[in-house]
């Protein structure tokens, strides 16, 4: 029998180690794979300061920041047959350790998070970012630090702020819904561009402090 080409993609995905099922809902559930993540963005020949760690639950990515480092951000791109799919995103974070006073959106030089995720949607030429961030400081649905150029947008969203330590927190995004309300809030789903990828990172060079993170269980429903 004839597969569909998008179930014979899925299923490709899935034995070429990019995704993993995970049913239960509507939509089609796949898992990311932490270990596809790479170094998008660096100063030349600074320190990754991320590692995978194994654990029977599932693999997890680990961030450990520390003062004179520069900050790396890692990143992966959505597989090409998903990109216009994706109908939400899951992921589960936890902070071991918050830096000084971080707060993204204070404008006071202290622009640190113990972490945070990128969505990246592509229209042509154009780069459109929501890094969602997790704060020492701040007040949660906080958005800020707005970029616009012809090439590339941002916002910056506190998805959450300070709290104890160690406690896994599990964030899920509608991304389309996401990009309408920060880029397009009078376009429709028709307008929203595909979502070509997934970037983390715990940073405290402003603060000179350390950051401490991890991230995990990453899955898209499509």
């Amino acid at each position: 029998m004839k597969l569909p080409p998008l179930v014979a993609c899925l299923l490709l995905l899935v034995s070429a180690g990019w995704f993993g099922p995970d049913g239960g809902e509507a939509f089609v559930q796949t898992k990311i794979d932490v270990h596809r993540f790479r170094v998008i963005e660096r100063e030349s020949g600074n320190v990754n300061y991320y590692h995978v760690i194994e654990q029977p639950e599932g693999a997890i990515l680990h961030a450990h920041y520390r003062p004179t480092l520069d900050s790396v951000i890692l990143g992966m791109e959505m597989p090409e047959k998903l990109r216009s799919l994706v109908k939400r995103l899951r992921w589960r974070w936890r902070v071991q350790a918050f830096p000084a006073h971080g707060n993204d959106c204070s404008g006071k030089g202290v622009g640190d998070s113990a972490a945070s995720v990128f969505v990246t949607f592509k229209r042509g030429l154009k780069y459109y970012t929501l890094k969602y961030a997790w704060s020492t400081e701040g007040v949660k649905g906080t958005v800020c630090d707005p970029r616009r150029s012809i090439f590339y947008a941002r916002d910056t969203i506190l998805l959450e702020s300070g709290g104890p330590p160690n406690i896994w927190v599990e964030e899920s995004i509608d991304p389309r819904a996401e990009f309408l309300r920060h880029f397009d809030p009078n376009g429709s789903l028709s307008d929203v561009p595909d979502l070509v990828g997934i970037g983390v990172m715990s940073d405290g060079d402003q603060t000179n402090s350390e950051a401490e993170a991890d991230y995990g269980f990453f899955v898209v429903s499509s």
